[in-house]
């Protein structure tokens, strides 16, 4: 023997297991279930997105009668913090979660310049790959002494350089630069750190390895490429000169051969007369010869 017993539907129950699916920058994926398995109608949910940082709230209506539901939270601030509370529209209980939103990227290809009494820093623009970052939002730097144990607030720019001066010899320095901070500081962009510690010891540092190496390397390269070029160029000055050399020494051994002896004859000046004294000496002529010019 057996009996069905079907429950009431109970529309003071809340929204089961509800929780974040996935979240981005602007956006947040949530899901929950219905209050009871296989709702025979359709069911209307407040959702009401709570900014904990603004003080604001928004208030969304999902109706469907899906016993599984997923929903989409738009319009939402880079690294905010929100309270979603879902409960159904007859102000039954309610299921909340709370949700941090993804915050802008790190600033890239932060690198340090020295100059004679200060330092500057140079990074590239958010706005180049962060499509909700605004130029006129700024940068905030910040500086940490590892020595003192100290971090410090150095300001804020709109530009992609900041002047850091005043740095004390020997001491260890990390630099982070990231999109200014929001509303009290609560909403702030990733930062991008580099480390300068080459002040004390004079040597290359975290810093110049990091923040250096293609400066470096555009520089190294250019100038192995022309020393090879000269080289090259030395080498072929150097063989042409030689061949020359070779030939005209060839073309002068040559002219001096001497086919009778089978060898090249070279005399010096003191062996030039030495033909002379064998062909007879033309002496004087006499005065009753009659010399006749043609």
């Amino acid at each position: 023997d057996y009996v069905v017993v079907k429950m009431i539907p109970d529309n003071r129950l809340p929204p089961r297991h509800l929780h974040s699916v996935r979240t981005g920058k602007t956006f947040a994926v949530i899901k929950w279930e219905s209050p009871y398995d296989s709702p025979d109608q359709d069911m209307l949910y407040a959702v009401a997105v709570k900014d904990l940082v603004r003080k604001t709230d928004k208030i969304y209506k999902v109706k469907t009668r899906n016993s599984t539901v997923e929903y989409t939270i738009k319009k939402l601030e880079p690294g905010g913090k929100y309270h979603v509370v879902v409960q159904l529209g007859n102000m039954s209980k309610e299921s909340g979660v709370k949700i941090n939103t993804v915050p802008l990227s790190a600033p890239d290809a932060l690198k340090i310049i020295t100059e004679n009494d200060h330092i500057l820093l140079f990074w590239k623009s958010l706005a180049l790959k962060e499509s909700n970052f605004n130029e006129s939002r700024g940068y905030e730097i910040h500086m940490f002494d590892s020595l003192m144990n100290i971090t410090a607030y150095l300001g804020n720019t709109t530009e992609n350089f900041f002047k850091v001066s005043n740095l004390k010899i020997g001491h260890n320095y990390s630099f982070s630069v990231q999109a200014r901070c929001l509303y009290s500081g609560q909403m702030c962009g990733e930062p991008a750190t580099l480390l300068y510690d080459e002040l004390g010891t004079g040597e290359d540092s975290s810093a110049a390895k990091t923040g250096r190496t293609t400066d470096v390397a555009a520089i190294v390269v250019p100038v192995l490429f022309l020393l090879l070029v000269t080289l090259g160029i030395g080498f072929v000055v150097l063989y042409m000169r030689h061949r020359r050399l070779q030939n005209s020494f060839t073309a002068f051994a040559n002219s001096h051969y001497s086919s009778r002896l089978g060898s090249a004859i070279f005399s010096s000046g003191d062996d030039l007369g030495d033909e002379d004294d064998e062909a007879p000496m033309i002496t004087g002529f006499s005065d009753d010869v009659p010399m006749v010019i043609a």
